[in-house]
């Protein structure tokens, strides 16, 4: 398997390599230059799996250039119960028939993240030191991809990790389990602005070449592909969880910021798994669902991007969504780098009178909803009410949508963004109680924290970046 990227002007590499880069040469994302295919044999062997198996089948599709022993030692060690909490790794939770809630948010920092980061940890460290280098991880953040980031990375003697969080934009909990960590490798910055500056950075850090190549700059953020492959698996593991045979539909609904969560389901799709139709949720920042509803695309500046109380996705240019316009128009590379020019000069683009719009309509599965404060929090009372489960903003913004949108003849699995105790204010909010913490978790907001404030200026940030390499 060979990757390309989403712009069509870089050299085509294999998965170690793409492995610890960010941005493309060109600016693109990587993305395979073809999707794997897997057939109803294959898939039949698939079910039953355990979660490192399933990750390793999935996995070895996309990382052929990885002995196959070491791929699947690396996803045995990534995928324990004592990491997880259960075996299950992702256990499927039936709140009424045909729908359901995939709780991805068992791993150390109580967020889906943790399932991708956690194996990103492991591939850094045996790929670096088969090749004897040292990384400098560059990351942005708007809540939940930092911290478990840095509880996958810290201590890993062959990474730094340097990552940027929109000042005073995430909730209490998520900036002390980062801010919290003393790790000489973790470099915490809070950016005067919203995600998209701190995405911002990292793409203008990355434009640099000879900067990257010079402090071997890589990535975490969902611009690594490795990310994406990492959250397919449970798209799988949904599927067979929620189906008895794989003549079945299903229907995913994904609560979506950065667009990588619900890529990597359109990835799973592409595969051949079953998918129905991907349901897209937003919060206030509906910048997707305005695209998926119109076939108009128009991120928003800074100053319209609402600070909302799903914080994490308080994003206004997704970056997957690059991977997704790439797939729908027929891979053309060319195409894709006029599109993001377009959004450069024109602030957008209009994919409406083109033949795109018709695969996306008609091929893709994709449908979109919107999701507000009163939404998540009356949505929040609704399934705490209703299936007696208490569920964090996020995922009540993904829920009321797919309560909109289900088809009671579908199976609808709702996938879990994180756990309700980091979003405590919400939760109160919303039931009058805080939610329930799960243990070690206990003050952490009073503990001793430790953040460097900086600036939206890529040329500051490479100083720092530079002073600590």
């Amino acid at each position: 398997m060979r990757y390309l990227s989403t712009r069509g002007r870089a050299a085509p590499q294999a998965f170690t390599d793409i492995l610890l880069e960010g941005l493309a040469s060109d600016g693109g994302l990587a993305v395979p230059e073809q999707w794997p295919r897997l057939s109803a044999t294959q898939l039949e062997a698939m079910r039953g799996l355990t979660y490192p198996q399933l990750a390793f089948e999935v996995l070895r599709l996309f990382a052929d250039d990885l002995p196959g022993a070491e791929l699947r030692a690396l996803t045995a060690r990534a995928y324990t119960a004592d990491v997880f909490g259960t075996p299950d790794i992702t256990p499927l939770k039936t709140l009424s028939p045909n729908f359901h809630l995939l709780a991805c948010s068992n791993g150390p920092t109580l967020a889906f993240k943790d399932i991708a980061m956690q194996l990103l940890g492991h591939l850094f460290e045996s790929v670096l030191e088969r090749q004897g280098r040292t990384l400098n991880i560059l990351g942005a953040t708007s809540g939940d991809t930092g911290s478990a980031a840095e509880h996958a990375l810290k201590g890993k003697s062959r990474v730094k990790v340097f990552m940027l969080s929109p000042a005073g934009r995430m909730s209490p909990f998520q900036r002390a389990q980062m801010y919290g960590l003393d790790e000489p490798n973790i470099f915490n910055l809070a950016v005067d602005g919203v995600f998209d500056d701190c995405q911002d950075l990292v793409k203008a850090v990355n434009g640099d070449a000879a900067f990257k190549e010079k402090h071997a700059i890589g990535a975490v953020n969902s611009i690594n592909w490795a990310r994406i492959v990492a959250q397919v698996v449970y798209y799988f593991k949904g599927y067979f969880a929620a189906t008895k045979s794989n003549s079945e539909q299903i229907s995913f609904a994904v609560p979506s910021g950065n667009f990588g969560n619900i890529f990597a389901g359109h990835v799973a799709k592409r595969m051949g798994l079953p998918i129905r139709r991907l349901v897209l949720a937003t919060n206030e920042n509906d910048v997707l669902h305005e695209f998926f509803q119109t076939g108009r695309y128009r991120p928003r500046r800074t100053a319209d991007t609402r600070e909302t109380s799903s914080p994490s996705m308080d994003i206004s240019k997704a970056s997957n969504f690059e991977r997704f316009i790439w797939d729908m128009v027929e891979q053309d590379g060319d195409k894709v780098s006029w599109l993001w020019r377009q959004v450069e000069e024109k602030s957008g683009f209009d994919l409406s009178v083109e033949r795109a719009w018709e695969r996306i309509n008609d091929e893709s599965g994709f449908v979109s909803g919107k999701s507000t404060h009163e939404n998540r929090l009356e949505t929040i009372r609704r399934v705490k009410r209703e299936f007696g489960v208490v569920v964090d903003p996020h995922t009540a913004d993904g829920l009321k949508v797919a309560l909109a949108a289900n088809d009671t003849r579908t199976p609808m699995v709702c996938v879990e963004t994180a756990l309700p105790a980091k979003f405590e204010a919400t939760i109160v909010e919303a039931l009058g109680a805080a939610p329930a913490r799960p243990k070690g978790f206990e003050g952490i907001e009073s503990r001793p924290q430790r953040c460097d404030r900086m600036p939206p200026d890529a040329e500051a940030l490479k100083r720092y970046i530079a002073a600590r390499a």
